[in-house]
Parts: C-alpha cells; sequence; structure tokens
C-alpha cells in the first residue's frame, strides 16, 4: 500500500465530470477619472442569456489552463490583443447549484480603445470601481428544495414519502447604477472581487504597465 502517494495526492471534487468549468474576467481599464471595471452586454442574438450584463469569459478547452481561457475569451469578445492584458490574479471560486463552477481572475486592460466582437457583445459598460466600494447590493434570498422525479424509489428510503429533505437558500444580488442592473453571478463575482481589492489594497498605488 503507498500511502505516501495517497497522502500527498490532490482532492478532486466528487462529481467533477459532470460539472462544465468556465472562467472569467474582471477587467480593470485606467482613465483620468479613475479605475473602472469594463463589463458586457451580451448580444441578443445570442441563445444563452441574451441582453445579460457580464463579464468576458467562456467554457474551459480541452488541454487549456483556467488563466489562458479566461485571457482567450478576453481576447475574442473585446477584439484586444493578448499583450494588453495584465493577470493580477485569481479571484475566488463561484460553485453554481446548476453543475457549474467559474474561476474568476482580475485583470488589468492596457490601452484599450472600446473594442468588442458584435458576435457575442451588443455593448460595453465602464462603472467606477470605486462605485462598488460606496454601493453594497440589494440581496433576496431564492429557496432551493428538492423536486425527487417521479419514479423515485421513495421504498429505499427511511420515511419514505415523508422524508424531509435538506433545504437551502441562494443569494441573488443586484447592483444598480444609473439605469444599468447587475445581477446574479455577475453581482456576486464583483462583490467578492472588490472585497479581494480592498482586503489586498490592490490598486491604491498601482502603476499601469504601458
Amino acid at each position: 500500500m503507498n500511502n505516501n502517494k495517497f497522502s500527498t495526492r490532490q482532492p478532486k471534487i466528487i462529481g467533477e465530470k459532470e460539472i462544465k468549468k468556465y472562467a472569467v474576467m474582471v477587467p480593470i481599464i485606467s482613465k483620468k477619472e479613475g479605475f473602472f471595471v469594463l463589463f458586457e452586454k451580451r448580444s441578443h442574438a445570442l441563445n444563452v442569456q441574451p441582453g445579460e450584463i457580464c463579464f468576458p469569459g467562456g467554457k474551459l478547452e480541452p488541454n487549456e489552463s483556467l488563466e489562458e481561457c479566461a485571457i482567450r475569451e478576453t481576447v475574442e469578445e473585446l477584439n484586444i490583443d493578448k499583450q494588453q492584458i495584465k493577470i493580477i490574479g485569481p479571484g475566488d471560486i463561484f460553485i453554481s447549484h446548476y453543475n457549474i463552477i467559474i474561476y474568476p481572475y482580475l485583470g488589468v486592460i492596457n490601452d484599450y480603445n472600446d473594442t468588442f466582437s458584435t458576435e457575442e457583445v451588443s455593448d460595453i459598460i465602464e462603472i467606477p470601481l470605486s462605485y462598488f466600494y460606496k454601493q453594497q447590493p440589494t440581496s433576496f434570498k431564492s429557496k432551493v428544495i428538492t423536486y425527487p422525479p417521479n419514479d423515485f424509489p421513495y421504498e429505499w428510503i427511511p420515511n419514505g414519502k415523508n422524508y424531509i429533505w435538506a433545504k437551502g437558500t441562494y443569494d441573488i444580488l443586484f447592483y444598480q447604477y444609473n439605469n444599468i442592473i447587475i445581477w446574479g453571478i455577475t453581482a456576486r463575482i464583483i462583490h467578492s472581487m472588490v472585497a479581494l481589492i480592498d482586503e489586498h489594497k490592490l490598486f491604491n498605488n498601482y502603476i499601469m504597465d504601458k
């Protein structure tokens, strides 16, 4: 028995093969007025979440690192060069109830000129980073409840149909900046990332690399 090999193994996620992995970029741009967070408005021609406000990102491809995924998607969606992106570091991981995991990365985009791919993006939105320091999101709790399928074998579990299933809650966050609504997963990610920016004092004396 090779105990040493087992004791040093990196744990994996149970059911990981069924979980889709995504990486997104939280892009920061510098302007005369200060630092801004760059968001996208998804094209209305897309089948999934048309018109939603989000960060550039997408599904992890084979033989690609999560950071590479975030950079590739940002390059494609914003029509920029890879060299314009400076990765500051990873954010905290978001785990969804819908079998997806999202890995956010914080990055600075240099010399950005409001470009984007019209196939995926209908518009870009720039919101001052300072806004997210001053404004706490509005939160609503959504219930997470188990609904077994019609053919579920209740006779195999204690108390059958009277079994008491665990219940949970899920916080749905909203930010409202002028007439712009940022909500859901995007709101959760920016809320988490701003807390990390504040904790690590990332942009207090940050000098842009040109």
